[in-house]
């Protein structure tokens, strides 16, 4: 059975590696890897090695924190779930038009604050 502070740190590698519009085969190549354990490394039932992890950071230009980030640190063995992100990160994912996408980050980064020097 998988840990699940592996299950969290795939989660957020599936969570970034979406996000940034890259599929399992680009960062697998990146990594002279096959896909599959780009899978395995997602769903938790690989772990990844503190030097794959750099590198993943790197690719992703994340601090190596970032996979951990959500980890409750009372107890290592409890995680805090990232549904939500997830959730949004697929639907974000599935929409076609990219105008309508690219207003639907605006619209994110403006009231989380993110965009505070952009001009609108």
């Amino acid at each position: 059975m998988a840990h699940p502070v592996d299950v969290h740190v795939g989660q957020k590698l599936k969570q970034i590696r979406t996000l940034r519009r890259h599929s399992q085969t680009d960062i697998a190549q990146r990594l002279g890897l096959s896909f599959q354990q780009i899978q395995k490394y997602e769903i938790g039932s690989n772990r990844i090695a503190a030097s794959r992890l750099f590198e993943l950071a790197q690719i992703f230009d994340v601090s190596p924190a970032y996979f951990f980030e959500g980890v409750n640190g009372a107890n290592d063995s409890e995680v805090t779930p990232c549904n939500t992100s997830t959730t949004i990160s697929k639907a974000l994912a599935a929409i076609e038009d990219e105008t309508v996408k690219t207003r639907i980050v605006t619209f994110i980064e403006d009231i989380s604050g993110m965009a505070v020097g952009r001009q609108g």
